[in-house]
């Protein structure tokens, strides 16, 4: 069940403690839905706000946030300097500098990027392979300037252009992501459940806000087989 928030993003652009509030909503909200036996944080800047506070909320549910990879991307650097590529909350908040410094990493370069999070949003599905390379090239070239040899995707959206970050970042500086740690974290958490096989409803999509759903999300949700739902128009995932 994978929950996008339409209502509140861009999710980068909002105060730490004014996200933290909109997602104990939304998770009390799914909470009456789905029922979930473990909420997946599935982007960077909503697991630096909120992660904390939502575990202290919701004590009895497993959350599983995205945290930027910054360990790998400082234990791998030879320079030195790191580059981090995220929404301007992540970017701002010093956790990212405090986890390289744990772990051995010089200077971090974090770059702010949300016209590339609004590009993935609205542009994706139809921009052209150039489009593509030449956005990526663009933020590339800036790190390259600071001497940047590991990067760090910081946003979850930026991860659709994973394939072009790590085709134009070679050989000089090396993609990090958190996709690894984050799945073998989901399936330790479900290892240890003993209460059986849930069984299996239909993939959905759930969208905030009133109005019906965009053509893309038809699509999207046509092509990978998924329901389409809006959360504030349904009592239980069946309704």
């Amino acid at each position: 069940m994978y929950l996008a928030d339409r209502l509140h993003f861009p999710y980068g652009k909002l105060e730490k403690t004014e996200l933290a509030e909109i997602l104990k909503k939304l998770v009390a909200r799914l909470i009456n839905v789905i029922d979930p036996k473990i909420v997946v944080l599935a982007c960077n800047t909503a697991t630096i706000a909120a992660l904390a506070e939502l575990r202290e909320c919701f004590p009895d549910l497993p959350f599983v946030g995205t945290v930027p990879a910054i360990k790998p991307a400082a234990l791998a650097s030879k320079t030195g300097k790191i580059g981090v590529l995220g929404t301007e909350l992540t970017i701002k908040q010093p956790y990212i500098r405090d986890l390289a410094s744990r772990f051995g990493g010089g200077e971090v370069c974090g770059i702010a990027a949300p016209e590339l999070v609004e590009f993935v949003e609205s542009r994706f599905d139809s921009a052209s392979v150039d489009e593509k390379r030449d956005i990526v090239t663009s933020y590339l070239n800036r790190f390259r300037a600071e001497g940047v040899d590991t990067l760090v995707l910081g946003c979850t959206h930026f991860l659709f252009l994973l394939d072009e970050f790590q085709r134009e970042a070679a050989p000089d500086i090396t993609v990090f992501d958190s996709v690894p740690g984050i799945t073998h974290r989901i399936e330790a958490l479900l290892a240890e459940q003993k209460d059986g096989e849930t069984p299996c409803q239909q993939n959905r999509i759930l969208l905030t806000g009133p109005a019906a759903p965009e053509s893309s999300w038809v699509s999207l949700a046509g092509r990978l087989g998924f329901g389409l739902s809006l959360l504030d128009t349904i009592s239980n995932v069946d309704a």
